[in-house]
């Protein structure tokens, strides 16, 4: 998950810091979810993530999961 959340990031030319004002999360929950430190998070967080990036949820959480 955090490899592909920071590559969809990257890819849209933000920082951790501009994505995570963006999503309304904290940085430091987007940091951990991008270096595997936390695994696990709550659907709100997903939302807002993929809201800010401008993809699904299971464009960033899933992908792995069926490749």
């Amino acid at each position: 998950m955090g490899n592909r959340l920071r590559h969809i990031r990257c890819e849209r030319g933000m920082t951790q810091s501009e994505l995570a004002r963006r999503a309304r999360v904290s940085r430091s929950l987007l940091n951990g979810l991008e270096t595997g430190r936390i695994s696990n998070t709550t659907l709100d967080t997903l939302l807002k993530l993929s809201d800010a990036l401008g993809v699904t949820v299971d464009n960033v959480f899933l992908a792995n999961k069926f490749n």
